[in-house]
């Protein structure tokens, strides 16, 4: 069998890291300089420099093979990155430089919540081929595994947070095997290890990952004093507040332009054997009420099933939020990740401001709560609109 070719000829050696990326956008006027950033720059550029240290040698002759060591000594798998901090420090842009930087092909950059939605898928397929008498191995994690290493050796996570105790349950296997596979792992997210799956259920049975993500990552804080995204918001007319008749007057005003006389009905979205239904959809827009997706049992992998398809998102009446409607509030902050992550757009009504929405900060939600209202405020920005335009016009 060929050895699957690891190493992108065309960026093995890339003329700059990190901290020279950083330092061309600021000297542009494309960022603020930031003390913080840039020394976490420097931590990326080391990790940059870990992998590139990897690289196999060159055959020096046509006989180099001949006294080559039989079996290579395996060299040591470099510590990965875990950044936590507040929202819109830079984690995000930071890891995206080193992401297209690192001269590896086996790579992967993704959501937390679309990358474990994908192992679930995995795992399930693994299931359905025991029954079936089409495979002998009982336990899905380790074939599972496999198959995402032989995809991507280094993974990148932006925004890593545990909500769904279904992921909680499997990450310490999963990544036990991914890890011993020499998996690299870089992940962003709002809170530190420590408060991973705060309060959730059976939280002591998730604890074992955590020490394994202290063993295999470098734990760093980003804590610059700004909120970058805050200073994009243009406050165009996308997020309405507070509920009544005319936030839905003008819900429905932007409803008719962006269906533009299309047919609108009814629409399902089949999912795993499910059918999630749409309530109104005309082309790449569909439109719900907060109870539509935010009262049902949805997950983040039913979001990303809906996002799969529209790439506008209409949604009614978001009420107040807190301690008194915590699932509802815990699928919220899912359903605009998603969102986000996928360069949607958002029309939205509801009861307050996005800083005003939760009426409580306490548990996991409060902390994560913070990026919630930046990913709302951004997505009202003229930035994230045109960059919609671009990518749905194939710029």
């Amino acid at each position: 069998m060929p050895i699957k070719q690891d190493w992108d000829k065309v960026s093995a050696y890339p003329e700059h890291g990190v901290s020279d990326r950083l330092s061309a956008m600021v000297a542009a006027g494309e960022l603020q300089p930031d003390p913080l950033q840039a020394a976490m720059a420097l931590r990326f550029d080391a990790l940059l420099e870990a992998i590139r240290s990897q690289r196999p040698a060159r055959k020096t002759s046509a006989l180099g093979w001949l006294f080559a060591s039989r079996k290579p000594e395996k060299s040591a798998v470099p510590r990965g990155l875990y950044i936590h901090g507040g929202v819109g420090r830079g984690k995000t842009m930071l890891m995206d430089l080193f992401f297209g930087l690192v001269p590896i092909k086996r790579k992967r950059r993704a959501h937390f919540h679309e990358f474990m939605a994908d192992v679930h898928d995995r795992i399930h397929k693994h299931r359905q081929k025991l029954k079936n008498g089409e495979t002998k191995q009982a336990d899905p994690v380790p074939p599972v595994a496999e198959s995402l290493i032989e995809e991507a050796r280094l993974l990148c996570f932006d925004e890593f947070s545990v909500t769904d105790i279904a992921d909680a349950m499997i990450l310490s296997r999963l990544f036990g095997e991914l890890f011993s596979r020499g998996c690299i792992l870089v992940a962003t997210s709002n809170v530190e290890p420590d408060n991973l799956y705060k309060d959730g259920l059976n939280r002591g049975l998730f604890l074992p990952f955590v020490d394994l993500l202290k063993k295999h990552v470098e734990i760093v804080a980003l804590d610059s004093e700004t909120d970058y995204r805050l200073e994009k918001d243009a406050g165009l007319p996308v997020f309405r507040y507070p509920l009544g008749a005319e936030a839905d007057e003008a819900m429905d005003r932007a409803w008719q332009r962006e269906t533009a006389g299309r047919e609108v009905q009814p629409a399902t979205v089949t999912f795993r054997g499910r059918k999630i239904a749409i309530p109104a959809a005309a082309g790449t827009v569909a439109r719900f009420s907060f109870g539509d997706l935010c009262e049902q049992p949805h997950g983040a992998a039913d979001y990303l099933a809906i996002l799969k398809r529209y790439d506008t998102i209409f949604l009614d009446h978001i009420p107040l939020l807190g301690p008194h409607k915590r699932n509802e509030t815990k699928r919220f902050i899912n359903l605009v990740d998603t969102i986000y992550d996928h360069g949607a757009r958002l029309f939205a009504s509801a009861a307050a401001a996005p800083e005003k929405l939760l009426v409580a900060k306490k548990g996991t939600e409060g902390f994560e709560f913070d990026r919630t209202v930046s990913r709302l405020i951004e997505i009202r920005s003229i930035e994230y609109a045109d960059s919609h335009r671009r990518r749905t016009a194939g710029l």
